[in-house]
């Protein structure tokens, strides 16, 4: 599945949830996100958990730069995911 795929097939409470995840890879603040919201992303492949709770993947970071291909600049989906 491409990245435009997935961005297309995500709930608007899975999307939100992987936008706040974006501004939290960012280093921004963030609300909380609903758990099962979460755990689809985690399954999809697009966050995942660790000790400091979830995070955006770079295939995350991915699906969202495909739905906003003209938008600003995203955070490198290469660069290594901080642990807080």
């Amino acid at each position: 599945m491409t990245p435009d795929e997935a961005g297309q097939k995500l709930t608007q409470g899975q999307l939100e949830a992987l936008r706040n995840l974006e501004r939290k890879h960012a280093g921004g603040d963030v609300d909380w996100i609903r758990i099962s919201d979460a755990l689809s992303l985690t399954e999809l492949g697009l966050a995942l958990r660790n000790r400091e709770g979830w995070v955006i993947t770079p295939a995350g970071l991915q699906v969202l730069d495909a739905l906003a291909p003209d938008g600003p600049p995203r955070a490198d989906p290469d660069a290594p995911v901080p642990i807080r």
